[in-house]
């Protein structure tokens, strides 16, 4: 694969630099490209650590495969601190994703990390709403939808999630004009991405007209300007939080949950893989993991 070019932000990066300006400069970098705020945090976490456990005068191009190596040999055994697999497999998935770029922009002659093996693993098995769970769960959220106070949040955020699959970075971006209540085909969510490099993501999913109903009676009582959930992710936890006490619900409702209890919805209904594979956004390769893990949740025999 032929390297990228240099981008600007690594013009002042040479084997020289020692390693926590270096992943300033990869943090500015992956910003540009349109990456999660989610993901940036988790990767400069990880170089961050790794910065901390190399002497303080290493330089970029004094880092070695050795290096690398008895760093991910300290995190499982000599950090003191529990290191699950799939934070080991993230960390060094972090690592050589750093060195990767330093080398593809020109700035190491050679990747140190190309040799260090990735650790891949499977989590576990996701937790989802059964029917029943669902079932309480939307008509907790209606309740607060018809109290003497209405709030219509509950429910638009909870059957939003349930009827979509989209994940909470995607939620919190969405605006009004991603939202077309008098499509051809029916109401239609647009989920759209601002980075080029995410647009695989972009697609189009179908809502219901109760969703619809539900959704102008919130623009009615909130008015947001432009985003439909102008709240930070912490508080529409709470509304999730919020619904599982209502409902009674042992289980905690998260995104993630709601995530795969539509998609675990959609594998039951029959809907083909690749609908659904295109209805959450994810690419051919994270598709094979969900779809074992679909099954498994279904009760199919896995080959």
């Amino acid at each position: 694969m032929p390297a990228e070019p240099a981008q600007p932000v690594v013009a002042h990066l040479t084997p020289q630099t020692p390693l926590l300006p270096a992943i300033h400069a990869w943090e500015i970098f992956l910003k540009d490209q349109g990456r999660s705020i989610y993901t940036i945090k988790a990767f400069r976490g990880d170089l961050e650590l790794l910065a901390s456990f190399l002497p303080p005068d290493r330089t970029l191009g004094a880092v070695s495969t050795n290096d690398l190596n008895h760093f991910i040999q300290w995190l499982q055994k000599g950090r003191g601190v529990p290191c699950s697999p799939k934070s080991l497999a993230r960390r060094i998935t972090s690592i050589k994703a750093f060195f990767r770029w330093l080398q593809r922009s020109g700035v190491l002659l050679q990747d140190p990390a190309l040799k260090v093996i990735q650790q891949s693993v499977i989590s576990p098995l996701p937790v989802v709403l059964t029917p029943e769970e669902v079932l309480k769960a939307v008509e907790a959220a209606q309740a607060f939808r018809q109290a003497a106070k209405p709030d219509p949040r509950p429910y638009v955020l909870l059957t939003l999630l349930l009827e979509t699959g989209i994940k909470k970075g995607e939620c919190l971006t969405i605006t009004r004009n991603h939202i077309d209540a008098e499509a051809p085909d029916g109401p239609t969510l647009f989920v759209r991405y601002a980075s080029p490099a995410n647009r695989y993501k972009e697609r189009k999913i179908p809502l219901s007209q109760d969703w619809i109903t539900a959704y102008q009676e919130y623009l009615a009582q909130y008015n947001p300007p432009d985003q439909i959930f102008p709240w930070s992710p912490r508080r529409l936890e709470y509304l999730l939080e919020d619904i599982s006490k209502a409902a009674g619900l042992e289980k905690h409702i998260s995104f993630d949950m709601c995530r795969w209890t539509c998609a675990l919805d959609d594998w039951k209904s029959g809907m083909e893989g690749e609908k659904i594979r295109q209805k959450l956004g994810i690419s051919k390769i994270q598709w094979r993991e969900v779809s074992m893990k679909l099954r498994q949740l279904a009760g199919e025999a896995i080959e």
